[in-house]
């Protein structure tokens, strides 16, 4: 939904907990109303409007939910990054919940304004259960590393590693220098960190039902570096892809393009722009780094053509630019597969002219 009909009314909503700002304009973008409503109300409020009238919201907390209760209501939800809607606000010093509800109606009346498709409650259970794991694995990192930092109190070094520290934790009966409290507090720690394992090998699982139960998963799978993890991650953001136009508005919106500082016809780009999804970008980048291992581990005779692409990389290019341009490529297959359901062709590269052309390039 990137229109807005003449006809329909808008309204800014600086959503927040309890108290929430609106903002009314009409078809010049001249303020008809302001209104502060709590939660109750605001739903209430929601109900009573127009068919068909124009609810802008910036993409926080919540703002899926009340998306989906005005699309309920015959409503037009329209959800946009925050720093979108910064340039609108009037004043950079002043900010205030009204400023913000009169920014966000104005920035959706703009006809270039990009706008976040609404998740439905699938998609925002599956991305739960990645939240949370990510959760589970900072807290297990902390954890260790809390237990590490004790131990060296004591003057206890141990390896870099969760095998050195389990080992250790398990046959705390044999390190004598520790007190016998100490030791308790420690057998605390360790029930602790074991149990947020478990919870992330919980995870795990239910990511990996959930990518097998989806054709789509299973399809990008495919890819070399894609795992279920990845793949799951990718459905549940962004469902079909078809919000955008082509595999290169999908990897620039993952921040895997470089920011351009051009000016009078000259091109100067610098390093990615890392905007966007930070947890799917990041998953990409692991994944090329797999993908690259494999390109070279695997015989010549029994490559793929990305994989023959990813050597040439790798031989004239800096390792992170190689990973960089891997993990830009996978968000276009990614794009492609979902965009247009079809099923991953390691193959396909070898019918497109440019393939041709850049091949005989370099044999020369």
């Amino acid at each position: 939904m990137n229109t807005i009909s003449a006809a329909a009314g808008l309204v800014g909503v600086d959503l927040a907990k309890t108290v929430f700002s609106i903002c009314g304009v009409d078809g010049r973008g001249r303020v008809l109303r302001r209104q502060d409503l709590r939660r109750e109300a605001f739903e209430l409020w929601l109900s009573q409007l127009a068919a068909g009238t124009v609810v802008a919201m910036e993409a926080c907390s919540g703002a899926h939910h009340w998306a989906r209760r005005c699309q309920a209501y015959n409503l037009q939800p329209l959800i946009m990054a925050a720093q979108f809607v910064t340039p609108f606000r009037k004043g950079r010093k002043t900010k205030n919940d009204q400023a913000d509800a009169e920014a966000i109606a104005t920035a959706a009346r703009q006809g270039n304004m990009r706008f976040v498709p609404v998740k439905d409650v699938d998609q925002q259970v599956r991305l739960s259960w990645h939240r949370v794991r990510e959760g589970y694995k900072t807290e297990s990192l902390a954890i260790g590393n809390r237990i590490r930092g004790l131990l060296a109190e004591f003057g206890v070094i141990v390896a870099q590693s969760d095998t050195a520290l389990r080992r250790l934790l398990a046959d705390l009966d044999t390190q004598r220098g520790l007190p016998a409290e100490f030791k308790e507090l420690l057998r605390d720690l360790a029930d602790h960190w074991k149990q947020l394992r478990v919870h992330h090998d919980t995870c795990d699982a239910r990511i990996e039902a959930h990518a097998r139960a989806d054709s789509r998963c299973v399809r990008l799978r495919g890819i070399v570096g894609i795992g279920p993890i990845t793949a799951d991650a990718v459905v549940a953001t962004v469902g079909n892809a078809r919000e955008f136009t082509q595999g290169r508005q999908m990897s620039a919106w993952l921040g895997l393009v470089p920011i351009q500082h051009s000016s009078g016809g000259h091109a100067r780009l610098g390093g990615i722009s890392c905007r966007g999804d930070a947890y799917l970008r990041t998953l990409l980048i692991q994944g090329a780094r797999s993908s690259l291992q494999r390109a070279k581990a695997v015989a010549t005779e029994k490559a793929t053509p990305e994989q023959l692409w990813i050597r040439t990389l790798d031989g004239r290019m800096p390792f992170g630019k190689v990973i960089v341009a891997v993990a830009n490529k996978h968000a276009r297959q990614i794009w492609a597969i979902l965009a247009h359901d079809v099923d991953y062709d390691a193959h396909a590269c070898l019918n497109d002219p440019m393939h041709r052309q850049t091949h005989e390039v370099y044999a020369a």
